[in-house]
């Protein structure tokens, strides 16, 4: 979230799309109802009418799989009506910013942006370039109407999303999108401000990544980025998703969001000038131009005083991924299905049943010489041995089980959705045999050190040249069992030397004391941080320390929901994120009654929220730009760094009930995804070297006629590995069901409560049938297109009756979005008959 849970209640619209805040994050309508007691407004826009329909003042129903579409009526409807917020819009973005003027878009060159390879399905970006002046600043045309400029071209990109087009795609009515348009547009001034709230029914798609950078160039219009009530905000689906991020669980970032080396970053030095931005407007913070500070201080977290200058800091142990080597969950599992890996560490997941294409996923484990399912219960993972269809004979994964204890047998932090790191205590002691995570980690350690010490091996450093030093140690100098306040600390960071401030001299911290803040962190290995965002989380003075992490004050100083003295938010207690764009360029805020910050004349300084850097405001002579991650300082209304396009296009799903994309003719799909397999096989298998070509795939396959979707349901979590154990939450929802309008469930003679078969061309799952006035028919260019629902909840392992039903997910593709490769399973076709 750029914002927080709280800041909700400070919304005047709010917007659910790709969520449903009512069901899945029930704790946040808390902060919608606030809102909406105080005269806000809630719409929401999903396929299906959910609980949070049921509380909007606007409902529009839209196909899954359009919502860039939607998205981009609205864009269109706010610049052709003059509703967007022209000083904010023209200071804090680059919508001014001059474009090269070879620049062509899909107006132009019928769905695809200039520079395209249809071979390669790649782009060449040079056209996608900014001008430069003589000093290597973007140029600019304030009043925006240079044609060249930014919003020009966004005006021209989106000049063919008329609510008509809109309409005919997404099969929304055209008076529902005109209402929506018009809500939300609304808060496009100084004293208003909208919401998004969105979840995984916007990012499990082939353009997941642009159906958000679509709505932020929503919020950008209207100015509703940086203030109170405002932000895109991402409804995470677990209570730690956030901090599991912040700290590196994805392959291609370490903690704190620095880039994985490459292979051809052969040292320190080349990693830090090859992957740190530069800028060349004084204005500009760039705050990533402190990258080397960052990743030193990390290799003295991770190697302690076996990292020296002298071996550049241990920068040759840290992993390294093959120049254009993407190891995300599809490529993971392709390449498990190919034969690839030996064995596979299974860590509080439950890949059987979540996996897109969960019959490859299951076929691929069967490729493994061994597995270690590590979990609070057995699952369709741990037992896919034994599986549907599985004969254990001829399956050669031998399986270990470790059982892990629950959240609430071991202390520890967890950062939410608002980037606020909360701790939590244990409340009892691990069940029979089971271990926290940190201590099955803390003994492979070292008996995986034990066995270098003992044996050799290839390239034992890593390993070798750890620290470890979380807790009291044995004879043998095994730590005994995790001290997790120690690992928070090391998280933290400390000073291994004095440190002073270079120009005046100041004493920053001592030597061994934590670090205070993560400005005061060095790139000569005299300070160290496991993940410099939460440089600050767990402070000393003097030789107290302090968990900020564990406050639990309730004082409320701006009356904005900010409580700064509860718990801690990253980055250094910011609650808004971009937070100078909620005040003009002379520090006056746009809207007063609702001030984040607040420039102190007098003082020089600001009050209120943590602003983004101490400068003052942009119109003073030191003053800076607002976005200060960004190395041009202001929003990317153009986002040339994408890796399908500067601006949202609309694509259909790879599975879709059109014949062509109506947006352009030529291409359906997004052209730059990566395309897997042949549709046509169970388990998609691979075909030949390069791939297909686009028109290779079906794209109406009369066999599978309506459009899908999954998503949760209140009573069970993930895939149910925790509540499907639970009695209680079993007997509330306790099969697999598919929802289908009453028309969809006439024309099949399907009654409620009838077991059917959901089929796709990768599987077929039992389901009971819903039949509801949830789901309504769709008019889709001129045709009804029906769509149904199902919860992916459900596996085969437990309860064991047979008769619940399995995973969801057999029926998904194996396909994903261009610049993340997260899966698309929000949208894909099947077929339901009666069982």
């Amino acid at each position: 979230m750029t914002n927080h849970w709280i800041d909700i209640r400070n919304a005047d619209v709010i917007l659910a799309m790709g969520g449903n805040p009512a069901e899945n994050h029930p704790i946040s309508m808390k902060w919608v109802l606030w809102a909406m007691e105080r005269g806000a407004k809630l719409i929401s826009a999903d396929p299906r009418f959910t609980r949070t329909s049921a509380r909007a003042d606007v409902y529009a129903p839209l196909r899954s799989g359009t919502d860039i579409a939607f998205l981009g009526g609205m864009i269109n409807y706010i610049i052709r009506n003059n509703l967007y917020f022209k000083e904010y819009l023209s200071r804090y973005t680059n919508a001014p910013f001059l474009v090269n003027p070879a620049f062509r878009g899909p107006t132009d060159l019928d769905g695809i942006f200039s520079g395209y390879d249809g071979k390669k399905r790649k782009y060449d970006k040079k056209s996608w370039a900014f001008q430069k002046g003589a000093k290597g600043i973007p140029k600019t045309d304030y009043t925006l109407n240079n044609p060249n400029c930014v919003f020009q071209l966004l005006k021209k990109h989106y000049s063919r999303y008329t609510v008509e087009m809109v309409s005919s795609v997404t099969g929304t009515p055209e008076d529902k999108l005109r209402e929506v348009y018009r809500l939300y547009a609304s808060t496009g001034k100084p004293d208003k401000a909208g919401t998004v709230m969105y979840a995984m029914g916007w990012t499990q798609h082939t353009v997941g990544t642009q159906n958000i950078r679509a709505m932020t160039i929503i919020q950008f219009l209207l100015g509703n980025m940086g203030i109170a009530g405002g932000g895109v905000n991402a409804l995470r689906g677990e209570s730690n998703v956030q901090g599991s991020t912040d700290h590196g669980i994805l392959f291609h970032i370490l903690p704190g969001y620095l880039p994985v080396p490459k292979a051809s970053l052969t040292d320190l030095k080349t990693y830090i000038e090859k992957t740190t931005p530069k800028a060349n407007d004084p204005k500009s913070v760039n705050w990533w131009k402190n990258k080397g500070k960052y990743i030193t201080s990390y290799l003295k977290a991770v190697y302690g005083d076996n990292a020296t200058k002298k071996n550049d800091f241990g920068y040759a142990w840290l992993p390294k991924l093959d120049d254009g080597m993407n190891m995300s969950w599809l490529m993971l599992f392709d390449a498990m299905f190919k034969g690839q890996f030996e064995g596979f560490f299974a860590w509080g997941q439950n890949p059987a049943c979540s996996g897109s294409n969960a019959g490859k996923v299951r076929k691929a484990m069967e490729k493994l010489k061994w597995m270690v399912n590590v979990n609070l219960f057995d699952n369709e993972t741990g037992s896919f041995w034994r599986g549907p269809g599985v004969n254990p004979k001829d399956v050669q994964t031998e399986v270990f089980e470790l059982p892990c204890c629950s959240s609430v047998e071991k202390e520890g932090s967890i950062t939410n959705s608002g980037r606020v790191a909360q701790w939590r205590y244990k409340a009892v002691d691990p069940v029979g045999e089971s271990k926290s995570d940190s201590d099955i980690m803390n003994e492979l350690y070292f008996r995986v050190k034990r066995l270098y010490e003992q044996e050799g091996g290839k390239y034992p450093d890593p390993i070798l040249n750890l620290t470890w030093d979380y807790g009291e140690k044995g004879a043998d100098g095994k730590v005994k069992e995790v001290d997790t306040h120690l690992v928070a600390r090391e998280i933290n960071g400390y000073y291994h030397a004095d440190v002073y401030d270079k120009k005046k001299g100041k004493l920053l911290g001592r030597k061994g004391e934590l670090c205070k803040t993560f400005g005061h962190l060095q790139a000569d290995g005299s300070t160290s941080a496991g993940n410099w965002l939460y440089t600050q989380s767990y402070i000393q003075k003097g030789a107290k320390t302090i968990n900020m992490m564990a406050r639990r004050s309730t004082k409320d100083p701006t009356g904005l929901g900010l409580y700064p003295e509860w718990a801690w938010a990253w980055p250094v207690n910011r609650r808004i994120l971009y937070n100078r764009a909620s005040v003009d360029v002379n520090g006056k805020a746009w809207n007063p009654k609702k001030a984040v910050i607040r420039w102190n004349a007098a003082t020089g300084k600001w009050t209120g929220d943590v602003p983004d850097g101490g400068a003052p405001p942009l119109n003073q002579a030191k003053g800076t730009l607002p976005f200060i991650m960004k190395p041009d300082g202001v929003g990317s209304v153009f986002g040339p760094g994408r890796a399908d396009g500067p601006f949202p296009e609309h694509y259909e799903p790879l599975e879709c009930p059109v014949q062509e994309n109506p947006m352009s003719k030529k291409h359906r799909i997004n052209p730059t995804v990566k395309l897997f397999f042949d549709v046509k096989g169970p388990h998609d298998e691979p075909v030949k070297e390069g791939g297909l070509a686009e028109d290779t795939f079906l794209t109406c396959d009369v066999r599978y006629p309506y459009v899908a979707t999954t998503y949760r349901v209140s009573e069970h979590w993930q895939t149910g590995v925790l509540t499907r154990h639970q009695p209680w939450l079993l007997e509330m929802v306790p099969q697999q069901f598919v929802e289908m309008s009453h028309e969809l469930a006439a024309e099949k003679e399907i009654r409620n409560g009838d077991p059917v078969t959901v089929s796709s061309a990768r599987g077929k799952v039992l389901a009971y049938a819903m039949v509801t006035s949830r789901f309504r028919p769709f008019k889709v260019a001129a045709s009804t297109v029906h769509q149904v629902g199902l919860p992916w909840c459900f596996g085969w392992q437990y309860p064991e009756k047979g008769d619940q039903g399995d995973s969801s997910n057999l029926l998904t593709p194996t396909i994903g979005d261009a610049n993340t490769m997260i899966p698309e399973t929000k949208a894909f076709m099947v077929n339901v008959e009666k069982a």
